[in-house]
């Protein structure tokens, strides 16, 4: 059992100080989901519910790698409506992000604003900005370093010299969004000012990060109110030298969808990274969608992640006749 702990700790410590030593190069928390918590992906996508310019909540749980001693789970929570008098959609992101058993925590806390653009009766393109106050912090004693280890494991106090536990920091992001009747595409710039993250008064940012999304819907019958179809999706995010591309498609067939997509990962060297799968519920106001990620990647061991999506979604009590309502699938 000593042996296990000892274990246990030591790729905890390994864990965090990966975190610690590359502090510069930190990277925004991902969801597999990212059509779930939509203005998490991109601002612009505030208030672009497909009810009617009515309005949406929004929950995502993601546990990656559980098979680590020290997983990372990720928790989103989210709500955006559009509204005529101010021309486009306004909402509010909720983010927790908790590293090595909460060792290290980052929450954010942000509230955004789309302007609404109809260029034609078949096409809109909103513009969003997005303002945020994150926290970074750290639990110093739950690690364990070097100069404590002793015949019986961790048995002696440390001689390290910490660091602040909490650092505060504003945030701004910014998006633009297009789509017609069955195509949409986005753009999004996160962490503009690339705000300083450091526990210890030194330079370390968070590098901007970009990100391209577009995708279709094609209908597989002749219904006017389309029952079945596939929409096929690709996202490329870039933040520092860190890139991937998710690519895949959505099965939809009346309140089932099904999703299987595959990420590949570019950095100092390119990586086969995961297989996707989904599965997903929608009946009337309320959605719900499984995915798990199968690392494909030398990472198979840490047990691939989990990630769950609810929301629920309300129409306007009038119909907006300024609203055009984008064919995106929400998970």
């Amino acid at each position: 059992m000593m042996y296990q702990n000892f274990v246990k700790h030591t790729k905890t410590l390994a864990l965090l100080l990966v975190f610690l030593s590359h502090t510069s190069n930190a990277q925004d928390p991902q969801m597999t989901q990212f059509y779930a918590v939509p203005t998490y992906t991109n601002p612009a996508m505030a208030g672009t519910a497909m009810c009617n310019g009515g309005g949406r909540a929004v929950l995502g749980y993601r546990n990656q790698w559980p098979g680590l001693p020290g997983t990372f789970v990720t928790t989103t929570a989210g709500y955006d409506q559009h509204f005529d008098k101010i021309g486009g959609g306004v909402g509010l992101l909720i983010m927790d992000d908790r590293a090595g058993e909460g060792q290290l925590t980052s929450k954010s806390v942000s509230a955004l604003y789309s302007y609404q653009l109809k260029l034609s009766p078949k096409f809109s393109l909103r513009l969003g900005l997005e303002g945020q106050y994150g926290q970074r912090s750290i639990d110093w004693f739950k690690l364990r370093f070097g100069d404590q280890i002793g015949p019986k494991g961790f048995e002696f106090p440390t001689d390290e010299n910490f660091g602040v536990e909490k650092i505060g920091f504003a945030n701004f992001n910014t998006g633009i969004f297009g789509y017609s009747e069955n195509f949409y595409a986005g753009l999004a710039v996160h962490n503009m000012i690339e705000p300083n993250q450091s526990f210890f008064g030194n330079i370390a940012v968070i590098p901007r990060r970009y990100t391209f999304h577009s995708g279709a819907v094609i209908p597989l019958d002749h219904k006017k109110i389309s029952e079945s179809s596939i929409s096929p999706n690709v996202l490329i995010m870039k933040q520092n030298k860190f890139s991937q591309m998710n690519i895949g498609l959505y099965y939809n067939k009346g309140s089932f969808v099904s999703g299987l997509w595959f990420r590949q990962t570019f950095g100092t060297y390119q990586n086969s990274d995961a297989i996707i799968a989904l599965l997903g519920f929608r009946k009337d106001k309320f959605k719900f969608g499984y995915s798990y990620d199968f690392t494909v990647s030398e990472a198979r061991s840490t047990g691939g992640s989990h990630e769950i999506t609810a929301g629920i979604e309300w129409c306007a009590k009038k119909r907006r006749n300024k609203y055009t309502s984008p064919p995106c699938p929400t998970f």
